[in-house]
């Protein structure tokens, strides 16, 4: 990873230090690595970030805007920093015109470039640990979904916000420090609307349910969706989940590192576009997972970059009929020599 880089990507910052405080940023140089935060952080950044990070002493630093000047021009005079980089992506226009405000010394030029995903790029290969974590989240993840399926059967006049509470409130119970994002939770004919916002909407009798979900563990994210019936599925609702279900699985087969995302979203896209649904899947087929959410590598038509081993990915091929119902199935794979392990075990069959 290249130097002289001012990292304030949060997740980035995680990454690099295991600092997790709300208000912080880092400075990478040739030689050594500053964390700055401020006194609200002091104590929690001794506690928790990796030996490797050097502490600044951000109880002066922070105390007024002054010193936090005189402290940054220091550090950049010290380490002979002329040309900084910067991720302009995490980056609002008034924090990099402060940025560069603080940077300016007298006699002293220096430049910026733009560096937006040179973390990223590191972050897209994951250690045994990031993996093990990922896993642990992905366990939870499903404990929490088998335990949703019961309180549905049992609960007929749960609306989709109790049951979005109630993943939340189980998540906790069995380990989550968080969620991924808020879940999703989708009755009918909501399941057609990709990202359905929960209702008050209670499940009628045969209801198709589709439950997107995902738990935080270490910081570590896992995704996972499920889609399945309360009642008998007529002949067509079943066609659709088969179709589905076949495109995800013969994606999960031809997936593997050295493959580009592009190549990747097309090994389930074109089994749907084949049976006539082009129009009605709509969106990227998978994309990278670990600290965030969402994050590199994607596997959409705009991706071109080859996938890479150990890297950890989702593929969520799916169909949404306006009016009627829809179908989505996510998985999480981790990238192997061999192709690629799943690392969802939650079953997927009618």
């Amino acid at each position: 990873m290249s130097s002289n880089l001012l990292i304030t990507n949060k997740s980035n910052i995680r990454y690099l230090s295991n600092f997790t405080g709300s208000n912080g940023f880092m400075l990478i140089t040739k030689s050594k690595k500053y964390l700055f935060t401020d006194f609200r952080y002091i104590e929690r950044a001794k506690d928790t970030i990796y030996k490797r990070i050097e502490i600044i002493d951000t109880t002066k630093m922070w105390k007024n805007p002054k010193q936090l000047k005189e402290n940054w021009q220091n550090i950049l005079k010290r380490h002979r920093i002329h040309t900084l980089g910067v991720e302009e992506a995490s980056l609002t226009v008034t924090q990099l015109k402060s940025f560069k405000k603080i940077s300016r010394i007298p006699n002293y030029k220096i430049s910026y470039k733009d560096v937006s995903g040179t973390v990223e790029k590191k972050r897209e290969i994951k250690t045994k640990q990031e993996i093990s974590y990922i896993q642990k989240s992905q366990r939870i993840n499903e404990k929490v979904f088998f335990a949703i399926k019961k309180f549905i059967q049992n609960t007929p006049k749960a609306t989709e916000q109790d049951i979005a509470f109630r993943i939340r409130e189980l998540g906790y119970k069995f380990g989550a420090e968080d969620l991924s994002f808020d879940p999703i939770v989708a009755f009918g004919k909501h399941s057609a609307i990709p990202h359905h916002l929960p209702t008050n909407k209670r499940r009628n009798k045969n209801d198709i349910v589709l439950i997107d979900m995902g738990m935080k563990y270490k910081g570590y994210c896992s995704d996972m969706t499920r889609t399945f019936f309360t009642g008998k599925p007529t002949t067509f609702q079943t066609e659709i989940y088969n179709l589905v279900l076949k495109a995800q699985t013969e994606a999960i087969k031809k997936i593997k590192p050295g493959i580009t995302g592009q190549a990747a979203d097309n090994c389930s896209r074109i089994i749907i576009n084949k049976a006539g649904f082009e129009e009605e899947y709509g969106h990227a087929g998978g994309h990278g997972i670990g600290l965030d959410i969402h994050e590199r590598p994607s596997l959409s038509d705009k991706y071109t970059k080859a996938l890479r081993l150990n890297s950890v990915i989702t593929v969520e091929p799916g169909i949404y009929l306006p009016g009627k119902f829809g179908v989505r199935i996510e998985d999480m794979l981790l990238l192997t020599k061999n192709g690629s392990k799943n690392l969802t075990k939650a079953p997927k069959t009618l």
